[in-house]
């Protein structure tokens, strides 16, 4: 639904009032699973992608806290944290998240994901699927240090102890989720521009190719004006919104469990 509701100049056919309106129609009209397609790529993706990413953001945030504030929780060291944890991240998501979005456009060609995989690589060889790294970064950097910011500091509002409460690390979650997708949606739109390099917003490019930030941005405006940057925002909040969610409340309780056991050995000993 976020993929085909930033779509700058979309098909009449594939024009969205809202959330409800857009996943009703597409299922009605492109079959059931039909908005679950790039799933699977996506979790091919995110195990390596997540594992990267939360042991980078564990291992900084401590040794950066015990710098700037010993034994105290370090709101710049978490949003360093997560800054440093997304590099590794978006290198290993960003293929995927091509892949995804061109197989999630209206009347994409690709029926099956290693359909688009070869198809990207043989007509524009292996830099389409970092075409948009720098701007995922920019996009994700951001996104992270507010994500991470906000979290940590909610959690210390519900949860000052820190201990396991898995009420507090899905609200938390949720909300950081959602201040820090409605905060970037413009650096969004312009990341699936790069990714999906929209057929109807090329018409309007003179190189033929959206390559780079600064060159999104111009087309986004070109195309849609100042309101362009903000199509998608509430499928983008709604989405991120169960998804930081999931991720923190399980990413907390392994961290539970792995930390009991740990202390239940050495307790053994």
């Amino acid at each position: 639904l976020q993929t085909r509701m930033q779509s700058l100049q979309p098909e009449p056919a594939a024009r969205y009032r809202n959330v409800l309106e857009a996943l009703w129609r597409i299922a009605r009209t492109e079959g059931f699973w039909r908005p679950m397609r790039g799933l699977n790529i996506t979790a091919t993706g995110a195990g390596p992608a997540h594992a990267l990413y939360f042991a980078c953001y564990e291992k900084l945030k401590k040794t950066l806290s015990d710098v700037i504030h010993a034994g105290g929780n370090s709101h710049v060291a978490n949003g360093a944290a997560g800054c440093v944890a997304t590099l590794l991240h978006d290198a290993a998501m960003n293929p995927a998240e091509v892949v995804k979005q061109r197989m999630q456009m209206y009347n994409s060609p690709y029926q099956r994901v290693m359909d688009c995989v070869r198809a990207v690589w043989r007509n524009e060889g292996a830099g389409a699927f970092y075409r948009s790294y720098t701007t995922q970064l920019t996009m994700n950097i951001p996104f992270q240090a507010i994500h991470f910011m906000t979290y940590e500091f909610l959690q210390e509002q519900l949860n000052p102890h820190r201990q396991y409460n898995p009420g507090s690390h899905v609200v938390s979650g949720a909300c950081a989720g959602a201040v820090a997708a409605a905060a970037t949606t413009p650096l969004d739109v312009c990341k699936t521009l790069l990714n999906t390099q929209e057929s109807l917003a090329l018409s309007s490019n003179i190189s033929g190719h959206i390559t780079g930030m600064a060159n999104a941005f111009r087309t986004v405006y070109q195309v849609g004006g100042v309101t362009a940057y903000f199509r998608g925002v509430q499928a983008r909040v709604i989405y991120q919104m169960p998804s930081t969610a999931i991720a923190w409340s399980v990413y907390e309780f392994f961290k539970y469990i792995l930390t009991k056991r740990q202390e239940e050995r050495r307790a053994g000993k």
